[in-house]
C-alpha cells in the first residue's frame, strides 16, 4: 500500500513542478492571466480542434460545473470561443481564438523546452520508459474502473 501512495505522491509533486515551471515560462512570454487549473484544458485544445465540452471534460477528468466555470473564464480572457454544433444545436464545440492560437504556439515551444530539460536530467530512454509505464498503468486502471473492477 505504501508503494501506491508513494507513486501518487511523486506524480503529484512532479506535476506541480511541471505546472509551476510552465506557468512561469508562459508568464515571461506575456500570458499573465493563467491559472494552473486552465493548463490541462488549454493543452487539450492545443492538441484537438473543436472538441465538445463533454469531450474536454471527460479527457481532463473535470465535472460539468468545473468545466463551465473554467470555460467561462477562458472565454472572458480571450483564449477560446464556443460555437453551437451543426449536428446537434444543444452541443457546444470549443475552439481557440486568434489569441488562443498565439498561446498554443508558445505553449508548444515551452513544452518542448521543458522536455529537453527533462531529457537532459534523466536521459531520453529513461523518460520514454517512464512515459510508457505510466500510460500502461493509466490504461489498465481506467479500463478496470470502467468495468467496475478497480478494487
Amino acid at each position: 500500500m505504501k508503494r501506491i501512495a508513494n507513486i501518487g505522491s511523486l506524480l503529484k509533486k512532479i506535476y506541480r513542478l511541471y505546472s509551476v515551471e510552465l506557468i512561469k515560462e508562459l508568464q515571461a512570454r506575456g500570458f499573465n492571466d493563467l491559472r494552473a487549473s486552465f493548463l490541462e484544458i488549454l493543452q487539450f485544445l492545443a492538441e484537438n480542434d473543436g472538441p465538445s465540452i463533454k469531450t474536454i471534460g471527460l479527457s481532463c477528468g473535470l465535472k460539468k460545473q468545473t468545466m463551465t466555470s473554467h470555460l467561462n473564464e477562458l472565454e472572458k480572457r480571450g483564449y477560446i470561443r464556443r460555437v453551437n454544433s451543426e449536428a446537434d444545436k444543444r452541443e457546444q464545440l470549443v475552439f481557440l481564438t486568434e489569441y488562443g492560437e498565439k498561446f498554443k504556439f508558445n505553449l508548444l515551444q515551452v513544452t518542448q523546452d521543458l522536455e529537453r530539460h527533462y531529457t537532459q536530467k534523466v536521459g531520453e530512454v529513461e523518460l520514454d520508459r517512464v512515459e510508457l509505464m505510466l500510460d500502461n498503468l493509466y490504461t489498465e486502471l481506467a479500463e478496470s474502473q470502467n468495468r467496475g473492477t478497480l478494487i
